[in-house]
């Protein structure tokens, strides 16, 4: 079967089946030609819980998968390739959560939306890189103690002076490998580029940039933007995308090593498995577990509206 087939099948049997399939932005471009939504994570679990699929698969990782399981309990929902995790995601536990919030009773827990379902049931509200700054900055309480991701917290801090932002160690290990050493060179290959850049980069690099904004943001900001360059400074898979959204415009990597292996794992023929029911994970949550991490993903929405 060559790929053109593989994808013409998936097509067909998604169809045939009522089968919504998610891509996160990171997903390789082959996958998003079958993809029935592209995005960031949360985006495309609500867009998911928007349709009337009987099945919805995430190309992504299985944190993404929980959070569509959540919003959509009636749906059956697969993660394409089961060993797709994300390291930053499992960095934390609800024992290690639960003894933090004893100790600092005073604090608001809030947790960025790339946790595991269970330890979103110990926080008091979730974010994404694109929502923290105006979740948070709704919030009445002064102390917040923000988990996992110590960059994008760190960021919230600077952005948001007059709350007391407590961070604990954890973070992207994708994007932690870019480093100011990344910068230099990238600015001074590529003079009239702009830096746009991921606030899961370390505080460093994040402060040497043009723009700062979650995936689905920087992809907007270089497609609607006047330059013709720009450096791209999150997964390079970002990269290859908008090379064929704008053809006319060129975009260079912040670093060669910012690649997300966990995202990768996924390949078309997992999806070409899953679509045809012998393939993928079908997401189960405990009813306690999906209720409690609801509760925090709800009060993200009420403090967004």
């Amino acid at each position: 079967m060559t790929v053109v087939q593989m994808l013409e099948e998936i097509k067909r049997l998604k169809k045939e089946k009522n089968i919504c399939i998610l891509a996160h932005a990171y997903q390789r471009q082959d996958i998003w030609e079958v993809a029935d939504y592209i995005g960031d994570s949360f985006g495309l679990s609500v867009e998911a819980s928007k349709t009337d699929a009987d099945t919805v698969i995430m190309c992504g990782v299985r944190f993404m998968a929980e959070t569509v399981k959540i919003l959509s309990p009636e749906k059956n929902v697969y993660l394409a390739n089961p060993l797709a995790g994300c390291p930053m995601a499992e960095q934390m536990d609800v024992d290690i959560i639960s003894q933090m919030k004893q100790s600092l009773p005073d604090y608001a827990v809030v947790a960025y939306i790339n946790t595991t379902s269970e330890l979103k049931t110990v926080c008091d509200v979730c974010v994404t890189s694109s929502s923290a700054v105006k979740i948070i900055s709704r919030m009445p309480q002064k102390k917040i103690l923000f988990i996992p991701d110590c960059n994008l917290g760190s960021y919230i801090a600077k952005s948001l002076p007059e709350k007391e932002v407590k961070l604990v160690h954890g973070g992207c290990p994708t994007h932690v490998r870019i480093s100011v050493k990344d910068v230099e060179k990238a600015r001074a290959a590529h003079p009239d580029a702009e830096l746009l850049v991921h606030p899961e980069c370390i505080p460093e690099v994040t402060e040497r940039a043009d723009f700062v904004g979650s995936t689905t943001e920087i992809m907007s900001y270089a497609e609607k933007g006047d330059k013709k360059e720009y450096i791209i400074g999150t997964e390079n898979s970002i990269v290859e995308h908008l090379q064929f959204s704008c053809p006319d415009k060129s975009f260079y990597p912040l670093s060669k090593d910012c690649v997300c292996h966990n995202m990768f794992a996924t390949t078309l023929s997992d999806v070409y498995r899953c679509v045809k029911g012998i393939g993928g994970e079908k997401i189960e949550l405990d009813s306690e577990v999906a209720a409690g991490a609801k509760r925090c993903i709800d009060e993200m929405l009420r403090l967004g509206k």
